[in-house]
């Protein structure tokens, strides 16, 4: 697990709920505790949006013991009128090339960190 992160105040570019989605298309098996930790949000909080995320129909779960396995509806179309047509696997796609490229681009001895 990650170290723990102060909270972020002020306005972001992406809310909580795609950080949340992203953190779990990352690791299908996170625990609530790292996706909170990565996400710089409560475990409460955490809880809250994929209650959210699963009550319209972007998520869901199964349950082998102690360990939540999460399946992310990639068909499913972004809410807001203005994202008409974009696809969650659209999104996280954006979100995963980010990603990539900012692993390439950070200096060595801030990879893994």
């Amino acid at each position: 697990m990650e170290g723990l992160y102060e909270p972020h105040t002020g306005w972001t570019f992406l809310t909580n709920h795609a950080r949340v989605l992203a953190a779990i298309a990352d690791d299908r098996n996170a625990r609530i505790r790292d996706i909170a930790a990565r996400c710089r949000l409560t475990e409460r909080a955490v809880q809250k949006i994929i209650a959210d995320l699963e009550s319209a129909g972007y998520l869901s779960h199964t349950r082998a013991g102690r360990t939540n396995t999460y399946r992310i509806e990639p068909g499913k179309i972004l809410r807001h009128p203005a994202e008409a047509g974009l696809t969650i696997a659209s999104l996280l796609s954006l979100l995963a090339q980010d990603d990539a490229a900012r692993v390439k681009e950070a200096p060595a001895s801030s990879i893994g960190e």
